[in-house]
């Protein structure tokens, strides 16, 4: 426990076998359940798991019996002779924190096997989770800085943040500098966290409430369910804070697709945009700065119409820029609507 918090760590996994045991190995002793999802691997990801398991279970009960490697699961389930084996942690750490075995049945996507471990997260009532990848990129020894403003109620969610330093950007390669950049700043008009950066930094923490609170099914189940949490907690005006901290790189591969990622990205981007208006600005309570985004968007596309189809108007550059500005002052009021609320 952790200030008197349940706290469990969902570690997705997919083709991670150089690394997923030294993640779970490295779990802080205040965590009291891990769920350790392999996604349906293709190498020994799985064997992997079940042996950091049986070590665990050994280690924590005194047995000198290793229990029978575990079983294939079906999507969301767990081994019951590893869960029941050793009682969660209560005490903050005086053994190794419960880890649950599940594997998928077929590969669902790094969104896909967040969702899974949400979900048993929430059923089992844990008072902060925490998401950690399982290539080795985010240190375990952070996670207490993420885990802190969630147990202590100072925000609903928490997530890591490598850009907040110059030291911290220098130790990013800089083609994932540039782009985490660019998508953290589409990211802040999408969701309404307007003061939150590196937002596909899959290291988090949030509350049993917030996540009882998101429409898991709705996430995506690719990476960019990291902006889907953000727009889903905004919609709840829910407050969401950054962690300044450091990545780890190694000779771990990124599993992500830049010309698959960057599309879906941004169209999940914009989905989710849109999505925000219509369930906080409209169909919940009604602000004017709907109407600004609205008209603003309509202008500026009118007035790209009447330039390509009218060349010689003059009128359609006003009318761009018209368009613009009211969407200028959306975004000023859709700001100014998020610090009131205590939103960044």
């Amino acid at each position: 426990m952790y200030r008197n918090a349940t706290i469990a760590v969902v570690v997705p996994a997919y083709n991670e076998e150089d690394h997923v045991a030294d993640v779970l190995t490295s779990i802080p002793r205040f965590v009291d359940r891990v769920y350790a999802i392999d996604d349906q691997s293709t190498d020994d990801t799985w064997d992997e798991i079940c042996r950091v398991v049986s070590e665990t279970v050994d280690a924590a009960s005194g047995s000198e019996d290793t229990p029978d490697d575990a079983e294939d699961t079906p999507d969301g389930a767990s081994d019951s002779r590893v869960e029941n084996a050793v009682q969660s942690v209560t005490d903050g750490g005086t053994v190794p924190p419960d880890i649950v075995p599940i594997r998928h049945e077929e590969n669902q996507g790094a969104g896909g096997a967040l969702k899974t471990g949400f979900k048993r997260a929430r059923e089992e009532q844990m008072d902060v989770t925490v998401t950690l990848d399982a290539d080795g990129q985010m240190d375990p020894d952070q996670m207490d800085a993420l885990v802190e403003p969630v147990a202590t109620g100072e925000a609903a969610y928490a997530k890591g943040n490598r850009l907040a330093d110059s030291e911290y950007r220098e130790s990013m390669p800089t083609f994932r500098l540039v782009g985490n950049w660019l998508l953290s700043v589409l990211t802040k008009i999408a969701s309404g966290y307007w003061g939150v950066m590196d937002s596909q930094n899959g290291y988090t923490a949030i509350s049993h409430e917030a996540l009882c609170a998101l429409d898991i099914e709705a996430l995506g189940d690719d990476h960019q369910y990291t902006n889907d949490i953000l727009v889903h907690l905004n919609v709840e005006e829910l407050r969401v804070v950054d962690v300044p901290m450091e990545a780890e790189y190694g000779d771990e591969e990124s599993t992500i697709s830049l010309t698959g990622f960057v599309p879906q990205t941004s169209f999940a981007l914009l989905h989710g945009f849109l999505w925000r208006l219509k369930e906080r600005y409209l169909a919940r309570n009604f602000h004017p700065l709907s109407l600004f985004y609205g008209l603003g968007v309509v202008a500026v596309l009118a007035g790209i119409a009447r330039q390509l189809f009218r060349r010689d108007d003059d009128g359609s550059l006003l009318l761009t820029m018209q368009g613009a500005f009211l969407v200028l002052m959306g975004m000023v009021l859709d700001r100014r609507e998020n610090q009131r609320e205590g939103g960044e």
